[in-house]
Order: C-alpha cells, then structure tokens, then sequence
C-alpha cells in the first residue's frame, strides 16, 4: 500500500547514484499547500524519511559521495541572487552628477575652439586637460563605490551563511546552512530561522512565526498529528523539535523571494545625511563667489579690462572675432564652474563612504560584524552599555563545580552514597528534560560528545562522568508526553513522562535553585527517604544557594513528582493538576562560568570613556554581585554603590517617577527578564542617554530593536536576535563591544579630519579666486589646475585621513552629542588659521611675486600653483590629529597614508615639470621649488603654535546667536 501511495504522489521518480527519492516538484508542493492527507497517504514522515534514504532518528550518512547525490538530485541550499550593479552603472551614475557634466559641457566647447583655432596638434590641451581631470574624479569616485557595494555583498553572504544543527549518522554536529541537503534531520529551538522546507520528526510546545511569509502575526502551532509543515524562513519562537528537510533553495518559497531581494547598500547614515547637507550649504556659497567671479570677468573682458599677453586688449568691440569671444567666454565659465566644483565639498560624503567601508573591514577582522552602517557612528555618541553577563562577560564554558542532594553537600568521590532510587531520579531528570543531547562514539568505549546551550552541556557532562548516567537507556525506558522548554521568562522548564515498564507517571523541573526550591514542599535525602521542607529548612536552602552564588556560581535545581491517577488527566501542561506543596526537591547544583580574561580592564576603558556599563542578568542577585565587582562594574565595597544592584521584579513595579529617578544609579538588574531589559533601554532613552545593548536570545529582540545601537552575539545568539541588531559580536566577547565604541568614535573623528583638511582648501581657493578676480581680473589657478587640486583633495585626501587607526587617546574623551556640531571650535581655530596663512602667501604671490622673485608671470603662476598644492601636502599631516601638538605619532604605522603623500608629491612633480601644456605650467628651478617647499613647511610650525590657543568648548555660532550659520555647519 505504501509503494502504491509513494507511486501516486510521486510519478516521476529520480534515481542518482543510489538516492532513489522522488520528484522535488511534488516534494516542494506538500509543504507549500501544507497536504496533511497526502503526507498520511504516503506513510507520514517516516515514510518520506525511507524514500529519501534517510533517517528520523539518525539522519543521512553525511559523506561526500551522499552529500554530492543529494545535491545533484535535489539541488543546493542556495539560491540566486539578484543581479550585482556593475561597475560601469557606477561610471554612469558619477557622470550625473551636474557639476561634472558642466564641466564636460565647457570642456568640449574648450576642445572645439581650441583646435578651431590652434588647429588639432595645439588646441586640444585645454579642453583635453579638463576632461582627463573630469575622468580621473569620475573614476576614482566610481571605483571607491564599487569597492563599497561588493564589500556589502561579502558581508552579506557571510551574515547569511547561518551555523545549524544537523544530525548525521546519529552524531549532532554543527554545520552550515549552506550544506544543508534533502534528508538532513536539523535540530531547532527558540529562536532559530527554520533553514529549509521540511516536516517535524519530533518536537514539543513548537511554535513558529510564518508573519515574514503570510503576513500573519499570530504564531503557528507546529506538531506531529495535524500540522508538521515548517516552511523555511520562518521563525522558532517557543519550544523545540527535530525537523526532516524535504525541499531546499529554490525549491523554497523563501528561496524564490531572497533571489528577487538585492542588498541595498546606498543606506544613507545619519552622519552621511548631516554631511550631504554640510555639502550643499558650502556648495551654495562657493556658488555665490563663482557667479560672483563670473559676472566681475565678464564685465572685465567685455569692457575691455583684460589683456593678453602681449599686453592688448582682448577685447576691441567689433575688431574681435566671434571665435575669440566665445573662446573667452567658454573659459571664464569653466574658471567659474572649476571654483564650484573646488568649492563644494564632494569629498565629505567620499570620505564619509570611505571611512565605514574601512572600518566595517577592520571591525570584521576585531570580531564584529556591522549589519547597519549607521551603527558604526553612533556609536561613537554611545553614553550607556547594558550587557549581559552569560557568555559576554563570562566565558560561558559552564562546569559543574557543587552539588548539593537537599541540604547536604555531596562531594565528587562522594557519589556513590545517594541511594539507588535518588540515582534514578536524577538520571531522569537531568536525561529527560533537556534540548541538549550526549553521542557516544562507538570507536571508543570512553567517547563523549554532548551538545545544547553550554548549562545543558555541563550539566550533562556532569551526569554521564560522575552520575553514570546513560541517556540512550533513559530514553529507551521513558516516553515524554509532554515538555516546556526553558526560556527567560519562566526561568524553568519541565517535563512529564512515562515509564514504558510500569506505565507510572512523572514530572520533573530545572531551574532558577530558588524559584524551584520555593515550589517545593519535601526534599530527598542521601538514603532516598523524603522529609518535608518546613521554613527553617527553606531558609537554610536559601544560605546555601546564596553561599554558591557569592562565590559566582549559577545555581540549578532538579525537582520531582510522581503524578497519580486523578492528576493524569492534562497532560498539556506540566504542571497541570500537579498541586505545588507536593513536589519533591532533588538537589542543587552549582555551575562555575569563569570571567573572560581582559574583561575588566574593557570595562574600565569604557568607563574611563565616559560610559556607564550596566549589567542586566537572569542570574539571581548573589552571582550577580559576585560577578560585576569582578568585572568593575560594582565597587568592592558595596556602600560605595548604594542603590546600584535591584532585581527585575522590583525595577517593573516602580512607580514611572521613581524609576526614572533610579535608572542611572543602576548597575546591575539581577533576575529580569526581557521586559525589564526593554524597560531600562526605554528609561535610559527617555533621560537623553544613547544606549547600546546586547542581547542573544529571541526574547532580547524588542531591546535590541529599541536600543540606539543593537549588539547581538555570533556564537549563541539566534538568528531572531541577530536580525534585530545593528552589529553582531562574533565572539561574544564585552572586549569587543569596547572595541566597537573605539572604532565608533574613530570613525567621527576621521570625518572631523577631513573636514577641516577639505575646509581649509575651500576656505584659501575661494577667498584667493574672488580677490585675483576683483583686482586683477583673473583667476590664479587655471581649471585644470583646480580639478588636480579637486582630485588630491577629495579622494586621495579623503582615503589617507578615513583610514586612520583608532588611538588610545579617543576613549579618554567623553562621548560626541547626538546634536554636537561637526566642526567644533577647535577645527575652526586650526582651519582658520592655516587658510589665512595661505591666503596671505599666494595673494603675495599673486601680486608681488614677479617683483620679488624676478619671474615672468607664468613661472609666477606655477610658483601659486605649486605652494598651493604644497601647503595642502604639509596641512594633510596637521589634520591628522585635531588637538594633539605631535601629528608625526603613529605615522609609521599608516603605511596608507605615507604612500598617498608620496603619490600626490610624484604626481605634483609630473604636473609641474613634465606636463607643462596640459597643466599650464613652466619649470622650476631647485630655488624655487626650495621656495614652494619652504612656504609649505611653514605651516607644521604655525599649527603647533596655534593648538597652544585653548577655545571655550560651546559652539562659536551660539555665541553670536546666528540661528543660518549654526545650521549651516551643524
């Protein structure tokens, strides 16, 4: 009949290389239209299992030769992605740009008149010269974003590429979502992504969110008698199951739906956002000072002002041909679009890209892998971190160290003493009611391999090496009827079983010691005879696990009853009918997490930073304290921090008032739950604090959604909490939270450089180009000039200052303002400084410099051309620290940086010395290039001078109350 029925569903079978399955169509459709009478048809799971050569319990072999068959068959747990942007679509987009394709309009009116009149040999230099700067911005440009969106596509693939748990030949192991195949037995619990379409094998409470593939909020009850479809891509938000995978990658609803969604990687971050307005509003200026240069040359040329350079008119009324006015008018127009396009600032969103795209790099190789660029800056502003302790602070490697049977302390040798019965009990309990699983190698008698959250793992190891427990006779002897998977809520979880030999009943509990010790009316002793649990003896319960916990131990209780007939009735909770004075208290263990090295001194180097660290735990009051004095986040001696430590019943029943009034005093939150997490992140908001969290379970999402900054955890976080942060800590490490608030400010700090490296240049080319212009009736800086100035400044310039190495002198600051200016007081004092110096120089220059240093005028020019370029190259190393005196510390170390100066000097001497046409320029003799170096040096000397001026730290607009201004350079 089964044959019969397999035959019916699956009409075209598919045999390679021994997988003889079925038609991956028919198999994808059962799932889709969730088919419960055909699945049953069909022999249900166990029947799909067997004509996929696989098995319920044990899985697929998991050789290559099988896993390469079930590809073959079935195709890979990929699917295709949508199509990239190529790098010409970013080639195009630069060219949209308007001031770009002004210049180009002026340089092929420059070309055409040129050769018009020089003829083809001479007439194209002008016109030539600009549209290779116009190539050279436009390339860079394009490059440097096109860099940026494939970086974006690694990361994405690598933030995709989700670790499960598969079973294969019996043996749970870890393996890639990627690797996945049709056949695979994967395992799941709270918060996991569902990896395939598949059918549950075996699970209890599961409960999925399908509201990413229907829409629908409510969660779906998933289980073995009337619905066992698991679609993938949804989400596990209770319980826990065992999953068979029939349909992968494209074969998957969620497959087809990824490969139509591309990674948007044109996110526009709040900093990026305040620069592009920072842009515009200098853009505008500069373009009030080039209309400005426009109509003064204009009414200068046409009146007759100008002379060539044998010293006629160039202008003679009629006498002047056509060609010759329009030759004129197309430069001064371009002279006057170069001054825009010098003048606006488009390296500061260039250097803004730059800057994340290099730290996102380098915060990957430090463990932390950014999956919002906007978290990178804030966090820069971060005041407040609340962290976890389990796996953060600690290594969360969980050992069990203590065990106490009642009230009495049972020593490892000590084991063999608990009676039989006891034995048994604990056996069941601690077999029984867990996610986690133990395999024994059959290669080796003594062979262990145990599996789950590291709690389960230790305690499980502490079963099997010292209780003898053999979890595959537990499972052989007991079916569940039913189990509550633990989760931060409850605290506990259970499970209700039946003893296959005598039919008998019973529940069993592991928790929170206390919540479960509470429960308890009676305790077992050594020799298994029961005692009742009176007051005097709940207290002394309680001395012993607040005895554990100070020693920072996470205290675990194992509780008992053996249900009786008038209680088996409901079965569809543990508790269920079980009253609560008669369960059995079976002992307490004490698990040892030992604190990560170096964690204490990154609290402190976050503290020192001006941010306070909370530590919000499940874990009760005593571990808690225990484990903050060791961090540094209490004070050893506890009257130092009143009031710091309260537990999260006590913080949800506050009144708004007094809560908001506690909140910063606050350290440590022992015992809360997700909702006390989510409630201190909303209270530390609503008093102005930019807080970041960090979170692992599914129940921390809502925190880490509503966080500034979401700080989820690579190696046990769920895939729920990872979607719901802005950055994934890959290591689970605190040290590498201190290292993303580093990189954070670092990333501020390098756009500070450059902006006041960028406005210096802006400040000096405007100021010089609008005088000369005024006065003489020309610009000094030809347009070609301008744009090479353009392009050192904004690209090369930006790429040697974004990628500066955060310093240890960043996290002895205090955070940067959610609204503190970008351009403080201290870049206008140096800004200013060094732009008046070289206005002063090269106005000399431009009027006496033919006098003084006996040149013609164009050696003069190139004389301008060169301090100007120059006085940027030693200014490039002043930006490189905004208050320090010595910029040269740590030089060495950005080999980056060096090479770019090194690059740009080469290039300035090609363009002075061997492109004398294309660049407009005449050679140098030694002299003077000993000239333009000796001006340009002089700037290290006047910005040591000048950071020895102290400037009050208040916005200088806010003292002059220009509400434009302030806004301008906010």
């Amino acid at each position: 009949m089964f044959e019969e029925n397999l035959h019916y569903l699956f009409m075209n079978k598919i045999t390679t290389g021994g997988v003889q399955g079925v038609d991956q169509s028919s198999l994808a459709k059962l799932v889709k239209d969730k088919n419960f009478d055909e699945l049953a048809n069909i022999g249900g799971v166990q029947g799909v299992a067997a004509s996929l050569k696989s098995d319920t319990t044990n899985g697929v072999s998991g050789d290559s030769e099988d896993v390469a068959r079930r590809h073959e068959a079935f195709g890979s747990n990929t699917y295709r992605k949508a199509p990239t942007k190529s790098f010409f679509v970013f080639v195009w987009e630069s060219f949209k740009d308007p001031t770009i394709i002004i210049l180009l309009l002026c340089a092929a009116l420059s070309l055409g008149f040129g050769i018009k009149e020089h003829g083809l040999k001479e007439g194209w230099y002008d016109g030539g010269s600009i549209y290779v700067a116009v190539f050279l911005v436009s390339a860079v440009s394009s490059i440097s974003n096109f860099r940026q969106n494939r970086q974006f596509d690694k990361l994405s693939k690598v933030s995709k590429n989700i670790p499960v748990e598969a079973v294969r030949k019996g043996r749970r192991q870890q393996i890639s979502i990627f690797e996945i195949v049709v056949g695979d037995v994967i395992c799941l619990k709270i918060g996991d992504q569902v990896p395939a379409d598949g059918i549950l094998v075996e699970g209890h409470s599961l409960q999925v969110d399908e509201s990413s593939m229907t829409g629908e909020s409510d969660h779906v009850e998933i289980n073995i008698s009337q619905n066992p479809f698991l679609i993938s891509g949804t989400k596990v938000v209770d319980g826990y199951g065992m999953m068979l995978v029939i349909s992968v990658g494209m074969n998957t609803t969620w497959g087809e739906m990824m490969s139509q969604i591309s990674s948007n990687s044109n996110e526009q971050t709040p900093l990026q956002e305040r620069l592009n307005k920072l842009t515009t509003s200098i853009g505008k200026v500069g373009l009030l000072v080039a209309f400005l240069v426009l109509v003064v040359l204009l009414v200068r040329y046409f009146t007759g002002t100008t002379k060539d350079e044998n010293g006629k008119k160039e202008f003679n009324g009629s006498k002047t041909s056509s060609d010759d006015v329009i030759n004129a008018v197309v430069g001064i127009v371009a002279a006057a679009v170069t001054i825009v396009v010098v003048a606006i600032p488009e390296g500061l969103p260039l250097a803004a890209t730059l800057t994340l795209a290099y730290s996102m790099k380098r915060m990957m190789a430090d463990q932390a892998m950014v999956m919002k660029l906007s978290a990178c800056e804030t966090m820069a502003s971060a005041t407040t971190i609340c962290t976890d302790k389990t796996g953060t602070l600690t290594l969360n490697k969980m050992t069990v160290t203590k065990f106490f049977l009642g009230k009495q302390h049972v020593k490892a040798e000590s084991h063999t003493t608990i009676s039989v019965k006891v034995l048994e009990l604990l056996h069941q309990g601690v077999g029984l009611n867990t996610t986690g699983s133990v395999f024994k190698s059959t290669d080796s008698c003594s062979s262990f391999e145990f599996s789950g959250s590291p709690t389960e793992k230790a305690i499980l190891l502490w079963a099997v090496t010292e209780l003898n427990m053999d979890m595959d006779q537990m499972k052989r002897n007991f079916n569940i009827l039913h189990m509550e998977a633990f989760n931060s809520e409850k605290k506990e979880s259970g499970v209700l079983i039946k003893n296959i030999t005598d039919g008998t009943i019973h529940a069993h509990w592991k928790g929170a010691a206390e919540m479960i010790s509470r429960m308890c009316s009676h305790y077992y002793d050594l020799e298994g005879n029961v005692k009742p649990l009176d007051q005097s003896d709940k207290e002394e319960c309680d001395r012993i696990i607040e005895g554990m916990a100070a020693s920072s131990l996470r205290c675990i209780a194992f509780a008992h009853k053996q249900v009786i007939k008038a209680e088996q009735e409901d079965h569809e909770h543990i508790h269920g009918n079980v009253p609560d004075n008669s369960i059995i208290l079976l002992g307490i263990v004490g698990l040892k997490d030992p604190c990560r090295p170096g964690v204490k001194k990154a609290v402190e180097a976050c503290q020192n930073a001006g941010v306070n660290i909370k530590m919000i735990t499940g874990d009760n009051v005593f571990t808690a304290k225990a484990i903050a004095t060791e961090c540094g986040i209490l004070h050893p001696n506890p009257e130092v921090d009143e009031g710091a430590v309260i537990e999260g019943e006590e913080f949800r029943n506050l009144t708004d008032e007094v809560r908001m009034e506690r909140v910063e005093k606050i350290c440590v939150m022992a015992r809360s739950s997700p909702f006390d997490k989510l409630l201190m992140v909303q209270c530390l908001r609503k008093k102005g604090h930019v807080v970041a969290v960090t979170g692992d379970g599914m129940n921390d999402a809502p925190a880490l959604k509503e966080a500034d900054i979401g700080l989820s955890m690579g190696i046990h976080g769920t895939e729920v909490a990872k979607e719901s942060s802005d950055i994934v800590i890959l290591d689970d490490n605190f040290a590498s939270v201190a290292t993303v608030l580093k990189w954070g400010r670092c990333v501020y700090n390098n756009i500070q450089k450059f902006i006041q490296f960028q406005l210096t240049v802006n400040v000096a080319v405007l100021v010089i180009n609008f005088v000369a212009a005024i006065s003489s009736g020309e610009v000094p800086l030809t347009a070609v000039q301008l744009l090479w100035v353009n392009l050192f400044m904004d690209t090369l310039g930006a790429l040697a200052l974004a990628t500066e190495k955060p310093t240890k002198e960043l996290m002895k600051k205090k955070p940067v303002g959610w609204t503190a200016p970008l351009i403080t007081n201290v870049m206008w004092r140096n800004l200013m400084a060094q732009a008046l110096y070289q206005i002063a120089v090269l106005l000399t220059l431009q009027f006496k410099g033919e006098s003084i240093f006996g040149v013609n005028k164009k050696v003069n020019d190139t004389l301008i051309f060169n301090t100007f370029v120059l006085c940027q190259v030693f200014n490039e190393f002043n930006a490189r620290n905004l208050e320090k005196k010595n910029v040269f510390k740590g030089i060495h170390k950005n080999k980056l940086f060096m090479a770019i100066i090194g690059i740009t000097l080469v290039l300035q001497v090609v363009m002075v010395e061997f492109l004398k046409k294309f660049a407009n320029t005449e050679r140098l003799n030694w002299g003077q290039w000993g000239i333009c170096i000796g001006f340009a040096a002089a700037s290290w000397p006047i910005g040591w001078l000048v950071k020895c001026i102290t400037v009050p730290e208040r916005p200088i607009f806010s003292y002059l109350r220009l509400n434009y201004l302030k806004a301008l350079f906010k």
